[in-house]
């Protein structure tokens, strides 16, 4: 379950506030800089919650910014000291993608696109552990099961009976065509993908071959929206070796209306269930 504090959404939130104080006082980050006798890039990776802010990095920068309401300055530290615990993903170590768990863990809803792997939010098992161990050739056994007990940590989310995860996912149909774990496997995977797409918060399209050249063509990416106002809209493409995060108001408009033609051109969900189960029936025949 989401934990009354998430460092990861303190951080942004922390960050936001900091870049208003900022831009109240018509600094610019090279200026905040040079005050402070810190690089620039410090002073964006604070700012865009990417950093982990410590209370010492508060305090200097309100005194730069010449903050004299006390109440303002100890609520930015408390801020800071909660964005410095640790979320539930770190007791599985060093995880590659924690910022990501950390904004997933605080979405109101997530709109995805995947062309090639069912989202890790709805996998089962025996699917989870087939990809992790394919995508991850030379991991040891450990590795995996640590990286698929952290998957199906994080499907709690679409599961909480008060306020569940909103998920909307296009799939292209080579993530139904693609043999992860043997048709046994297959067959369960799409199954439960059908049954999963029965829940009022869970909405699933597939995108045919048939449909040819569409907007998702170059690629994964995820939409997370969050339930205060005050947190912007996040897009997330994820990379082999470092993920990119999106937040300016251009880049979340254009992927937005990406997404929207997504929708349209695939199948709709009842078309993607009756789809899904010719598919999985031929998995299962063997």
């Amino acid at each position: 379950m989401a934990s009354n504090v998430n460092p990861t959404v303190r951080r942004r939130r922390l960050g936001q506030e900091l870049r208003r104080l900022r831009e109240q006082r018509g600094m610019t980050a090279e200026e905040v800089a040079d005050r402070l006798l810190v690089s620039q890039s410090k002073i964006s990776r604070l700012e865009n919650g990417r950093r982990s802010i410590s209370q010492r990095d508060v305090r200097d920068l309100c005194g730069v910014y010449e903050v004299e309401d006390r109440r303002i300055v100890e609520s930015l530290m408390q801020m800071a000291k909660e964005s410095r615990q640790q979320g539930w993903w770190h007791a599985f170590g060093d995880i590659p993608y924690s910022v990501y768990i950390g904004l997933e863990t605080d979405a109101a809803s997530l709109r995805v696109y995947e062309p090639q792997v069912v989202p890790g939010l709805l996998q089962t098992r025996p699917y989870a552990e087939a990809v992790v161990a394919g995508a991850l050739p030379e991991a040891g056994a450990a590795d995996i099961e640590r990286r698929v007990q952290v998957r199906m940590r994080r499907q709690e989310r679409i599961r909480e009976d008060r306020t569940p995860l909103r998920l909307w996912a296009v799939l292209d149909e080579s993530v139904l065509r693609r043999e992860v774990g043997g048709r046994h496997t297959m067959a369960e995977q799409l199954g439960y993908l059908n049954e999963m797409s029965q829940q009022p918060h869970v909405t699933l399209q597939v995108m045919p071959f048939s449909m040819g050249a569409h907007p998702g063509v170059n690629g994964q990416y995820a939409i997370l929206e969050f339930p205060e106002a005050s947190d912007s809209t996040v897009i997330y493409l994820e990379g082999v070796t470092s993920d990119l995060y999106l937040e300016k108001a251009n880049d979340v408009q254009n992927y937005s209306v990406m997404y929207e033609h997504l929708r349209a051109q695939a199948l709709n969900p009842d078309q993607t269930r009756e789809f899904i189960e010719d598919v999985a029936k031929q998995y299962a025949r063997g």
